[in-house]
């Protein structure tokens, strides 16, 4: 089965944080994939000052607890920020789509408390334990006080210690070095350029392997591809697959900046595969702002054998690149699903994912795609 041959593959190449080194192998693997089904692939790099964490922990009574940066917010010095924790150092548990709703750039940007601390304690609070990592939503902009992720295996800890007001030092010193990363873009001319163009999009970047998140995206966009070149569309058509996902979004602003206007009102139509599809035990939703998109893709789900979990209502803003859209008044179809292993390193490869289910949904992808392409 081709999805699992991708899935395993993708599982494969390390860690898929953007500007790294596994970030360059999955551009490198899609952009073959791509080629072996018969698509002239390009790429688009752009640069950024990639964050690389030299050390990262929370000190408590001589014993380290390592952590991970906060990649939005600044950096220490080699010895870090010392003083009393739940004060000096304030100390918040939070989710992965805290970022999602505001919370998190609410509590930094409001000082978090009335003490005015001066770093702050992230215990991680996933679907499952460990470090469900936030995204870096103002990479380009850190502020705030500096942060850190602790694992949710630290929680007792930190929350008691905290309570007591114990003394803590917080680390979080890391270096910025220059790097690219790439969007890996394949444009498919139609017959009628008249129309307005479909984009069919998918992150390709994530903190961690990331497998049941990123995957089940990446087999909708290449079965997607498999199809509308075995019957080439009328408008035309650009596949791209972005890099930059958990740094702001940072791909799709340099793929929107060389094609102005198409993430607005009267632009480009986009078909997003979102997060989690196919994840274990995963809950889909299909997104729009548009009636029209909806019903398109409700019967091409079903057909497929995975109807919807959820349809939101049009005014309900999805949480990842398609929020861009969603606030510019562009025209949308979004796929995303849930994921117990959401942001956290577990997520891997065979057992995060459900291949049948993704399989189903690459499936109905394709037909989306089919239909929005004429």
């Amino acid at each position: 089965m081709r999805a699992a041959a991708w899935l395993k593959a993708w599982d494969a190449q390390g860690i898929h944080r953007t500007g790294t080194a596994g970030d360059a192998a999955g551009a490198e693997w899609l952009a073959a994939e791509a080629r072996a089904l018969g698509a002239e692939v390009g790429s688009e790099e752009f640069a950024l000052d990639r964050l690389d964490p030299v050390e990262c922990f929370l000190e408590l009574g001589g014993e380290r607890i390592e952590g991970v940066p906060v990649f939005d917010a600044p950096a220490t010095a080699a010895d870090g920020v010392a003083g009393r924790l739940g004060a000096d150092i304030a100390v918040a548990e939070l989710t992965p789509r805290a970022v999602y709703s505001g919370a998190f750039q609410r509590l930094r940007r409001a000082g978090g408390h009335a003490d005015n601390h001066r770093a702050l304690v992230v215990v991680c609070q996933g679907d499952a334990p460990g470090l469900g990592l936030i995204n870096a939503e103002d990479f380009r902009a850190p502020y705030g006080a500096p942060a850190i992720h602790v694992s949710s295996a630290a929680r007792d800890m930190v929350l008691a210690a905290a309570k007591e007001g114990a003394p803590a030092r917080l680390v979080s010193y890391s270096r910025r070095t220059p790097a690219q990363a790439t969007n890996i873009v394949v444009s498919l001319e139609g017959r009628d350029r008249a129309k307005p163009p479909l984009v069919v999009m998918t992150p390709r970047s994530s903190w961690w392997q990331s497998t049941a998140e990123r995957g089940g995206g990446l087999v909708c966009w290449l079965e997607s591809l498999r199809a509308l070149l075995a019957e080439p569309p009328a408008r035309d058509v650009v596949f791209t697959a972005n890099s930059g996902h958990e740094l702001g979004h940072l791909g799709l602003d340099e793929f929107v900046a060389r094609r102005p206007g198409w993430d607005r009102a009267g632009g480009a139509t986009w078909l997003h595969y979102g997060a989690n599809l196919g994840a274990f035990g995963s809950w889909l939703a299909l997104i729009s702002n548009d009636e029209g998109l909806r019903r398109l893709g409700l019967p091409a789900l079903t057909g497929a054998g995975q109807p919807p979990d959820d349809i939101p209502w049009p005014s309900t803003p999805p949480s990842g690149e398609t929020r861009d859209i969603h606030k510019l008044g562009g025209r949308y179809l979004t796929l995303v699903g849930t994921n117990r292993l959401f942001h956290l390193p577990q997520d891997r490869w065979p057992d995060a994912v459900d291949v049948p289910a993704v399989a189903r949904i690459a499936a109905a992808s394709a037909r989306i795609a089919l239909a929005l392409s004429r």
